[in-house]
């Protein structure tokens, strides 16, 4: 018999609120060193030691960097159990088309729905050069795409299409040509033919054998046959995350990601059956956090008594319980503002406001990856096809970071000119700021042009 839901309670009148939001807190941070009793076995079998994740993920990009597709080639056959060779690693433009030709056709109108959707939406917050007007010169700010980005696409548990969707659309939107798609070679990553029906549609041809670190590092430094791209971008598990931050100063990346998450505020307004599967979408992440916040204390419990029972209904529900027990909370504040405080400490990568006056709410909460209001805006919305990116901060960084967009891809340039005229202008505050850092030959660049000392 299934045991009662062990959900944490957090009540903010209780004295040991303080701890228990810090253990919260500690439970949502990126760590980069918990790993599960059967993740430590398996490091074990490849690496024929015990190493942490962090050790894991240098040895493997080291590897990848001195010994190049030799190592990838291997780190496939070890990591994934897949015997991909030099000819093989690329995804060949006859199997991106049969997986395209025999692809479910309303699948495929699914796909140029959300395509649109998402081009719009990206299309409209796409920067613009800016030019600003000077006596004797002008100001400009113009954007450039990145020439070359790598999308990584989870293939562990299930296969991801919108992860392609979220990525390559938005890149797309802002100008960039060559995109090189990462996904293990599994039933779920690069040998689905629905992904790869997705890369086709989207005209995305490079499609590479590989996951985990090991793609990362070949699209960080480059081997034979994969060209080194400028960012990296797209979901992953932990030792992806690692391998980004590992890579990150050799190419750009996104974001150091870790368990999907979401805040769920609600009142007495809020239907529990709704609830019940917000809090479930993303703990049958597994791992994935689901916090429940609210001040009407019966509508907090009525939503657990409706998790509770769709755990027993759901197809991922054992998995969705051990990630409420270990990761989720229910979080009992005095009133509505307390509860926006309490959301924006934990600046959730998704938040859900499920209340009579969600808008109002968002209005005081700054720190959120993605904001879902009213009753009929599941997270799911986001996920799948509204327009936005599904790629968000986590694990808290919702204070200093944002989601994936179109602008991600860009580059900017400041361009200046000025004629004698406008740089005399100018020319008494740069001479006088110069002498005071005591760098002598900037202000002489100015007099050499004007005269004068």
């Amino acid at each position: 018999m299934t045991h009662p839901l062990a959900i944490t309670w957090i009540d903010s009148r209780d004295d040991e609120v303080d701890a228990k939001m810090a253990e919260l807190r500690r439970k949502l941070s990126p760590r980069g060193d918990i790993v599960s009793p059967a993740g430590r076995q398996r490091t074990l079998e490849i690496f024929g030691e015990a190493l942490t994740p962090q050790q894991t993920v240098e040895r493997i990009c080291r590897d990848i960097d001195t010994k190049g597709l030799a190592a990838l080639l291997d780190y496939n056959k070890r990591i994934d159990g897949a015997d991909v060779m030099p000819e093989t690693l690329r995804v060949s433009e006859a199997e991106l088309i049969a997986a395209h030709r025999q692809a479910d056709v309303a699948f495929l109108q699914t796909l140029r729905n959300i395509r649109e959707n998402i081009r719009e939406f990206q299309t409209a917050i796409l920067h613009k050069d800016v030019r600003i007007e000077r006596s004797g010169g002008y100001l400009a700010e113009r954007y450039r795409p990145l020439k070359r980005v790598g999308i990584c696409v989870p293939g562990g548990a299930a296969a991801y299409p919108s992860s392609v969707l979220m990525t390559a659309v938005p890149a797309q939107v802002a100008g960039v040509v060559e995109l090189a798609v990462m996904a293990p070679p599994t039933k779920f990553g690069s040998n689905n033919p629905d992904l790869l029906a997705t890369c086709w549609e989207l005209g995305i041809t490079e499609v590479y054998r590989m996951g985990g670190a090991q793609g990362v590092a070949a699209l960080a430094y480059g081997v034979h046959g994969v060209p080194r791209v400028d960012k990296i971008v797209g979901p992953g598990n932990l030792f992806v995350a690692l391998a980004k931050k590992f890579v990150y100063g050799e190419v750009d990346i996104d974001s150091i990601a870790g368990p999907s998450e979401v805040v769920v505020i609600v009142d007495g307004t809020t239907e529990a059956d709704y609830t019940a599967f917000d809090m479930l979408a993303q703990a049958e992440h597994a791992p994935g956090a689901s916090i429940l916040i609210g001040w009407d204390k019966p509508a907090l419990e009525k939503a657990v008594a409706v998790i509770e029972k769709q755990l027993a209904v759901v197809e991922r529900g054992e998995l969705a319980r051990q990630s409420l027990e270990e990761f989720g909370a229910v979080i009992l504040t005095r009133d509505a503002e307390e509860a926006c405080a309490i959301t924006d400490t934990i600046a959730p990568e998704h938040l859900h406001i499920a209340t009579r006056n969600a808008e109002a709410l968002a209005n005081r909460i700054s720190c959120a990856g993605a904001i879902f209001l009213g009753n009929d805006t599941p997270v799911a919305v986001g996920d799948y096809a509204a327009g936005p990116s599904h790629v968000l901060p986590t694990s808290g960084t919702a204070r200093f970071a944002s989601g994936l967009t179109c602008n991600d891809f860009l580059r900017a340039n400041s361009i200046l000119y000025f004629d004698k005229t406008g740089l005399a202008a100018m020319a008494d505050d740069i001479r006088r700021l110069a002498t005071k850092e005591g760098l002598t030959a900037h202000r002489e660049s100015v007099n050499v042009r004007l005269g004068g000392s």
